[in-house]
């Protein structure tokens, strides 16, 4: 039956290419419908003048042996690709320091950083290396969550171990609150932390839920760590790309849709819009993957029920202001990591992501910054010029990143800039945004929203869904609501 049932995935993002992969391998007759040029969503690159830009995300989790990606394409039957582990995985700089703390790939390299750049801070970690722990041995068992009835309660039950249980004291707990019961009051600690979660679950040490934020903080160091791909992170979808075709599933480009068509309670089509020709026109289906944002999904499923109330409550996600950069090497430190982190005086803070030598990214002689920062999309959508705006962000980026990167102007050869706008005509995701649901604790785990949906043959997937942001996560989303589909026969 499964062979005859045809399924239409909204979105060539990393979550709709692993999901229409497995879905094809598993007999589905497959179409991917992407409104880009390019599958990737916020994880494809582009050109300029020899230099190849990483769009958004710039590392990847999960590569390791038996980690998220390295199963999926040993499922998918596919070659991994290409990598190299990032060491130290960061390099954070706090304002008027000049050395950094550097995250490192050796766990007792890294216990011994933490020492020394956070005196008297062992409990803290000591409880945040206990939980990581715990909840990576849960992680292993490959819980479906949130759970949505008797069953899947029954099943997740099943998944739990005693050690399981010990975390469920936290379970409504910040990182921040770990913090304090750990009787720490150090300022460059929790700078640090709300720099570092801000990338992985777009809110502080406040805010992040503490079970997330234990797995956050320990997925840098060996044998899990971050990776930098050789290339650029397209190679990710386009392994990907090739396992949907190789198990006979498709990929349009430049088709977006632009509603998901009801009848009696069940999803039947998609209408979509044709870009190349500005013509419309409709695909069947019997099972929709969205590969968008929650508040995506409410607008394509036009519906006006609890959940799309639930959803229209949930904080925004956080857009992009981001500044690509090609230069030559010569403003490029020596043993300059893959890497860094700065926070200024005034708290503004920047994500810096620099190529590696030989990894395909600049012309001989060259190489890439992009430096990314999070922003509320509202001021870049309001009535302040925009043009304006944008000059004084990227004016504000610079001014941040020359110290690091002396002469960086004169070693100039290309520069511009993105915002949540650039995003949102790329992606096409709501506002721009290119975060999903914040991991705060009533939005995590149990209480995170699920793949399924009020129009059961409608399946949400990406960060909006446990377990949350990243390459990696929607990955994981992905694979969950494909297991959910495969248990309905």
């Amino acid at each position: 039956m499964t062979q005859k049932q045809q399924v239409v995935v909204i979105g060539a993002g990393i979550g709709g290419l692993t999901a229409g992969a497995l879905l094809a391998k598993r007999g589905f007759d497959v179409l991917v419908l992407e409104q880009a040029a390019l599958p990737g969503g916020c994880a494809s690159t582009f050109k300029r003048r020899g230099f190849t830009f990483d769009v958004g995300a710039t590392q990847v989790a999960g590569l390791e042996p038996g980690g998220i990606h390295d199963q999926i394409f040993r499922e998918l039957g596919v070659a991994p690709p290409e990598v190299t582990p990032c060491d130290p995985a960061c390099a954070v700089y706090l304002p008027g320091e000049s050395q950094p703390i550097s995250v490192w790939r050796d766990p007792k390299r890294w216990q011994a950083e933490r020492a020394t750049q956070f005196p008297g801070s062992g409990p803290f970690w000591q409880v945040m290396d206990d939980l990581f722990t715990r909840c990576w041995a849960f992680n292993q068992t490959e819980p479906i969550l949130p759970f949505q009835n008797l069953n899947d309660l029954w099943q997740l039950l099943l998944k739990l171990k005693p050690q399981t249980l010990t975390t469920l004291p936290y379970a409504l707990q910040t990182v921040g609150d770990v913090l304090k019961r750990s009787g720490n009051r150090d300022p460059r600690l929790k700078q640090f932390l709300d720099l570092q979660l801000k990338l992985y679950s777009q809110v502080g040490a406040d805010e992040t839920a503490a079970l997330y934020g234990a797995v956050a903080l320990g997925l840098s160091t060996a044998p899990r760590g971050l990776f930098h791909l050789k290339g650029s992170m397209q190679v990710l979808s386009e392994r990907l790309h090739q396992a949907l075709v190789q198990h006979g599933g498709r990929l349009l480009t430049r088709q977006r849709a632009e509603r998901i068509l009801l009848k009696d309670g069940r999803a039947r089509a998609v209408q979509v819009a044709d870009l190349r020709n500005e013509k419309a026109w409709e695909v069947p289906c019997d099972q929709v993957f969205a590969n968008v944002t929650c508040w995506d999904l409410t607008r394509l499923l036009q519906l006006k029920n609890t959940y799309s109330r639930q959803v229209n409550q949930l904080p925004e996600a956080s857009g992009a202001f981001v500044v690509y950069l090609g230069v030559k090497n010569g403003c490029i430190p020596p043993d300059c990591p893959p890497h860094l982190q700065f926070l200024d005086e005034a708290g503004g803070s920047l994500f810096v992501s620099v190529s590696r030598p030989g990894d395909g990214r600049a012309p001989a002689g060259m190489a890439t910054i992009i430096a990314s920062s999070f922003v509320p999309t509202a001021p870049w959508w309001g009535p302040q010029d925009y043009d304006t705006l944008k000059q004084t962000a990227t004016a504000a980026a610079l001014a941040q990143l020359e110290p690091y990167f002396p002469g960086l102007e004169e070693h100039l050869v290309h520069q511009e800039s993105a915002t949540p706008r650039t995003f949102k005509r790329f992606t096409h995701r709501n506002l721009g945004m290119v975060g999903g649901v914040a991991q705060r604790p009533w939005q995590f785990g149990p209480l995170a929203l699920s793949n399924r949906t009020p129009v059961p043959n409608v399946w949400l997937v990406g960060d909006s869904t446990y377990p949350g942001e990243g390459t990696a996560g929607v990955s994981y989303s992905a694979r969950n609501a494909v297991r959910l589909l495969e248990r309905l026969g």
